[in-house]
């Protein structure tokens, strides 16, 4: 019997994969529900999980594909906006797990937070848990504070674009691409031929862009430290919680229950419930739990990229990445 579901479902997500069957036929992802993991009291602590890679692309993971699951930043617009209309909510956690993601994904996210503590006064407070890098240190500025665990990475600040050139092992083998363009560079960081000192001049003018963009969101978001010393910080490296807690990148070093703390002391609050989301049907048993859906979570210290990204990287358009990715 076993032998057989198994089969039944490798056969399902077959017939998904190739159009012949629609996700329509599965259920469709249902509202979120509050789950309470611990403390007490009538008023609340919020967690709120940003785990793997930030990218504003439905995950690739099948699971989620079957079930329509939204995107990170649906998500975690959905938390935010419901955690508004509770007046008990008096605090948020930000979980952060992530290597960083794409420029885009990281400021919408960061974006978010702005625009839910302008209009809430609630505070925020980001847990950096194994990586906090790049974009996820991004997200983490929009916070109050910051607490990063006592094994967590954090750093990479800054900007990477990723290409490949294929033109070597394409003469090897005999193949020529012929391109047909309205101007030279329409085809800047094709795959099919070197990049031209023209074409990486105007790619390093859009990095230098984001590159500013990103130290603008450290200085609004660090107000201890300078432009120099931003910018001296930024320089791509990665740093332990002890080294960004010396350079002040961080406030404090803690695990998950101590931002919790700090969370309660931001709102003044003596005693609270801590509460996350969850879809139905989900189980949190304690504040570790993760959030089910949506991205892979990401708990190596080697970046895991989802294969949408990875299939853009090696088609060969060119990526920009607030992501640590060595």
């Amino acid at each position: 019997m076993a032998n057989r579901i198994i089969l039944l479902i490798v056969i399902s997500v077959a017939l998904l994969l190739s159009g012949c069957m629609s996700p329509g036929l599965f259920p469709k992802t249902g509202p979120l529900e509050e789950t309470e993991v611990s403390g007490k009291g009538k008023d609340k602590i919020l967690i709120v999980d940003v785990s793997g890679l930030l990218t504003s692309s439905q995950s690739s993971d099948i699971v989620d594909r079957l079930f329509n699951r939204p995107s990170l930043p649906t998500r975690f617009k959905e938390e935010l906006s419901k955690a508004a209309e509770d007046n008990t909510v008096k605090g948020i956690v930000l979980r952060i797990n992530t290597p960083g993601g794409t420029v885009t994904a990281s400021d919408i996210l960061y974006h978010e937070v702005q625009e839910f503590k302008k209009a809430h006064k609630i505070p925020v407070v980001a847990s950096i848990m194994d990586l906090g890098t790049s974009g996820g240190y991004y997200l983490a500025a929009a916070s109050d504070r910051i607490v990063a665990h006592p094994s967590a990475v954090t750093g990479s600040l800054g900007v990477i674009m990723l290409t490949l050139n294929g033109s070597g092992l394409m003469e090897k083998i005999g193949i020529e691409a012929n391109t047909i363009t309205s101007g030279k560079h329409k085809d800047m960081g094709s795959p099919f031929r070197k990049m031209t000192s023209a074409d990486r001049a105007i790619f390093q003018s859009v990095i230098d862009s984001f590159y500013q963009r990103f130290l603008d969101v450290i200085e609004q978001g660090r107000p201890n430290l300078t432009k120099e010393k931003i910018r001296q910080l930024a320089d791509g490296r990665i740093y332990s919680a002890p080294q960004a807690k010396e350079a002040g990148l961080i406030d404090e070093i803690g695990y998950l229950e101590d931002a919790i703390e700090v969370a309660k002391q931001q709102a003044g609050l003596t005693e609270a419930k801590v509460v996350m989301y969850q879809r139905a049907g989900g189980y949190h048993p304690n504040m570790y739990s993760q959030f089910s859906g949506n991205v892979p979570n990401t708990s190596l210290m080697i970046p895991k990229l989802d294969a949408v990204s990875l299939a853009t990287i090696l088609g060969g358009t060119p990526a920009f990445m607030y992501m640590w990715l060595p």
